[in-house]
């Protein structure tokens, strides 16, 4: 055998070996978790065999605590780049088969070399996370590591998408890094994220708690909103990253690949005509209204089940991605609180850094009320919305369906927040307050048959939308089952869009 071949035989060799990560029983280890192994969620992940390995023979640096006597091929991380639907991204996958994935100097260099990648060739960066957070034994050396990946988390922020999955445990310090991405997955059972673990809990405060009730994907889903979508399964969760990459351009500075559709532009739905009911106090589910404007009645929500006051999510019209915002007349009555505001706002800054036309339907009667909202900051949180409406500059379309009422009216992207068309359904009543609230303020003494006589005179003056429309403040009073047509026109119209805002470092939003 010459020297060659026999070079590269070891080649081959070392690279099956590095291939198996931890090895065989750590494998088996992984799978009777539930849990895919960091290769086999690449594969997953990436067009059949468009995956380009970095680094596979990195191995790390640290001498302390015995460590010098084991080195690990890859080091617990596998990184890359390859295409989904022929779309390049780059990428890493944390391997729990190597030292629980724990991150040392060596992971974090090669995590930040495709991150570096990603943002010079303007495409999307995923992170498959499943990691015990900081390798111990290399002390500062692992948490500097992780202040270079969180560095070029916010310096790609708004230049490349960037997409975190939760595979497995994310805790301590290696939960900023998917914070500071635009969307992050978890699976259901297997993921959590969180601060400090259930053990410190306990002796900090004494309160006992699972870590799938401290940081599971159902409870982060649900009630903190730190995670966008939870996956049932892996191959759900990955399948979430691919679905929702569809939607999404390759950079700020491109736009969105458009879709094939056979949904006729001037479809109507007749339903819409009927939707609104008569009593206004009684709610409706914007669900339907959204399916039957977008194409093929094919919505992808984020956020799903957190804050179901709004809804927010991507959608096509006319085959061109588009970000939809819709108060959700059927929770809440639709009312805007913390976490709405909270929701609606980063979504809306996401499309504006993407340059993702927003569709906004409005049906909002105001702000939630009390001193569990005041003590919480909803004025803060509220304005929050307001800003990233008024910043944005993509196409904004807005069709108020009912109520829009006071200072939420200004929020939904209204006219004064630069809203570039805004319809209105012969439904809408745009006012300051409803009808009873008002007159119980003008004409507090006054006896019940005049208050309502002015209850009347208040509604036929203000609870329709053409007061509104008389001023310029919208465009038209469409027809509920033309709205498809009237909005993929509307967008149409305004695809050569220039709008720009002022001079400036950065701006100063209200946090």
């Amino acid at each position: 055998m010459s020297i060659q071949t026999e070079k590269v035989r070891e080649l081959v060799e070392r690279r099956a070996k590095a291939r198996l990560g931890g090895g065989e029983k750590k494998i088996e280890t992984q799978h009777a978790k539930g849990k895919l192994t960091a290769r086999e969620r690449i594969e997953a992940l990436l067009d059949p065999g468009s995956f380009e390995e970095f680094d596979m023979f990195v191995t790390h640096r640290c001498t302390n605590f015995g460590m010098d006597a084991s080195h690990i091929d890859g080091d617990g991380v596998v990184t890359g780049r390859g295409t989904i639907d022929g779309r390049i991204v780059y990428l890493f996958a944390q391997d729990f088969t190597v030292n629980g994935g724990s991150l040392s100097k060596t992971m974090s260099e090669k995590i930040c070399k495709v991150m570096d990648m990603a943002a010079a060739n303007g495409a999307p960066f995923i992170g498959l996370n499943d990691s015990g957070g900081a390798r111990i034994q290399e002390g500062i050396d692992a948490l500097a590591g992780y202040g270079e990946i969180f560095e070029r988390n916010i310096l790609s922020s708004g230049v490349v998408p960037q997409i975190s999955g939760i595979f497995g445990p994310c805790a301590g310090g290696a939960v900023y890094s998917p914070a500071l991405t635009d969307f992050t997955v978890m699976v259901k059972n297997t993921s959590y994220m969180f601060l400090t673990g259930p053990a410190v809990v306990k002796q900090v405060t004494g309160e006992e708690v699972s870590q799938e009730d401290l940081g599971g994907a159902s409870v982060h889903a649900s009630k903190s909103g730190v995670t966008h979508f939870a996956a049932e399964n892996e191959q759900e969760g990955i399948a979430t990253i691919k679905k929702l990459l569809s939607f999404l351009p390759q950079n700020n500075m491109e736009t969105a690949p458009e879709k094939p559709t056979a949904d006729p532009v001037n479809r109507m739905d007749d339903s819409l005509n009927e939707i609104i009911p008569d009593n206004p106090n009684k709610s409706y589910d914007m669900y339907g209204v959204i399916r039957s404007i977008v194409d093929d009645a094919d919505f992808f929500e984020v956020h799903k089940d957190f804050a179901r006051n709004i809804i927010v999510g991507f959608a096509h019209l006319n085959g061109r991605s588009v970000g939809v915002v819709a108060n959700q007349p059927d929770m809440l009555a639709g009312v805007l609180d913390i976490n709405a505001s909270r929701k609606a706002a980063r979504f809306v800054r996401f499309c504006d850094a993407f340059n993702i036309p927003l569709l906004t339907l409005v049906d909002v009667p105001g702000f939630l009320c009390g001193t569990q909202q005041e003590y919480g900051a909803i004025i803060t949180n509220g304005a929050k919305l307001l800003y990233a409406y008024g910043e944005a500059t993509v196409p904004k379309v807005t069709v108020t369906l009912r109520k829009s009422y006071g200072g939420a009216h200004i929020v939904m992207s209204c006219k004064q927040l630069r809203g570039d068309v805004n319809y209105a359904w012969p439904t809408a009543n745009i006012a300051v307050m409803g009808a009873e609230g008002a007159v119980d303020v003008l004409y507090a003494k006054e006896t019940p048959e005049a208050k309502a006589e002015k209850v009347k005179e208040y509604n036929d003056l203000f609870m329709n939308p053409y007061q509104a429309a008389s001023k310029g403040y919208i465009e038209d009073v469409i027809e509920p089952r033309n709205t498809r047509f009237r909005v993929i026109r509307a967008f149409e119209s305004l695809e050569g869009k220039r709008q720009g805002i002022p001079a400036k470092k950065h701006d100063n939003l209200p946090l």
